[in-house]
């Protein structure tokens, strides 16, 4: 990427995130309820896709462990909602997403490709039945009930944590860490010649990606209301993210924010007006994006930004020209 390019992100980002910040935190005031359950929503899987994105996007590291991160948090809320404060079940589950994150990544970060995505896959699928066989042989109990919390409350956590992860990403995309990140996705042998350390590297993003995946799962268990294995570790929660992501594009921050927000309002959609295509229309979607927009939708962004301004140019210079002439005339 070009030092001009990165130095006008950096000034977009700037005025762009706490913009967005700001409506978000004023969203709730014009928006309807069915409007603001749809935006926690788009607010969940946009934490989740950025957060993936943090370790995944510059390290070209596949990971499908985030079912099971997201999970943790779901279960800390599963097990703790009753005696303890939704503020505070927050920070557990984003403990315990961090600690799990880190025991997988000094396990499957050595491995590249398609062993590391395998890996984390099963390591999900691992967790959800070690879970559910506690749950049906120790503590016996089919299912748990998670006290709710209203649209509102759930809306703000989940604007903190999305913002939160925001800036984190902001920050680790513009400093030497992020360097190392997208060094290591380039090359690895070379960046491990270059001096850097990539397992302490890799494991401590991953782990710190992981915490807003936690804290987001913490907060969601009180719009499940009931908890089970396959619900708290949904495979679905681990290919979404991927999906999102690669829809919107990872070569820019607001990629996966932009193309979470689309395939969410894209979703809704169809299930309302089209319930009995919907998965037909949506998987037709996504392999024309994969086949004829493989930057996601910041590539067609961007060439409709360049496109606008090239004809902006030459709509300029031929007022200049015609006023030349009508001067000279």
């Amino acid at each position: 990427m070009l030092t001009s390019t990165i130095i006008e992100e950096r000034k977009v980002s700037l005025v762009v995130i706490p913009l967005t910040i700001v409506a978000l935190a004023i969203a709730p005031s014009v928006v309807s309820g069915s409007q603001l359950i749809t935006m926690i929503t788009v607010l969940q899987f946009a934490t989740l896709t950025l957060a993936w994105t943090m370790f995944s996007g510059p390290t070209r590291y596949i990971s499908l462990a985030t079912a099971a991160l997201f999970g943790m948090g779901v279960y800390t809320s599963a097990l703790l909602r009753d005696s303890l404060p939704i503020e505070a079940l927050v920070l557990i589950g984003a403990v315990a997403a961090f600690v799990l994150a880190f025991a997988i990544g000094l396990l499957t970060l050595r491995l590249r490709g398609v062993y590391f995505i395998l890996f984390t896959f099963g390591v999900t699928a691992l967790i959800r039945s070690t879970v559910q066989w506690w749950e049906s042989t120790v503590s016996l109990t089919v299912g748990r009930h998670v006290e709710g919390a209203t649209n509102e409350t759930v809306y703000l956590l989940m604007t903190i944590i999305f913002s939160l992860t925001l800036v984190v990403a902001f920050l680790l995309r513009n400093s030497k860490t992020g360097i190392a990140l997208v060094a290591i996705g380039e090359n690895q042998d070379a960046a491990e010649h270059l001096g850097i350390n990539v397992t302490r590297v890799k494991v401590l993003t991953f782990a710190a990606s992981a915490v807003f995946m936690g804290a987001a799962g913490a907060v969601m268990a009180t719009r499940f209301r009931y908890i089970e294995p396959a619900i708290a570790f949904n495979p679905l929660i681990s290919f979404l993210p991927v999906v999102m992501a690669i829809f919107g594009g990872v070569s820019r921050l607001w990629g996966p924010i932009l193309g979470t927000a689309v395939l969410i309002v894209i979703q809704e959609f169809l299930i309302t007006e089209y319930p009995f295509w919907y998965l037909l229309l949506f998987g037709l979607l996504l392999i024309v994006t994969v086949v004829w927009l493989q930057g996601g939708l910041v590539e067609l962004v961007e060439r409709v930004y360049w496109w606008l301004k090239i004809e902006w140019i030459k709509m300029k210079m031929r007022v200049k020209m015609r006023w030349r002439e009508w001067r000279e005339a």
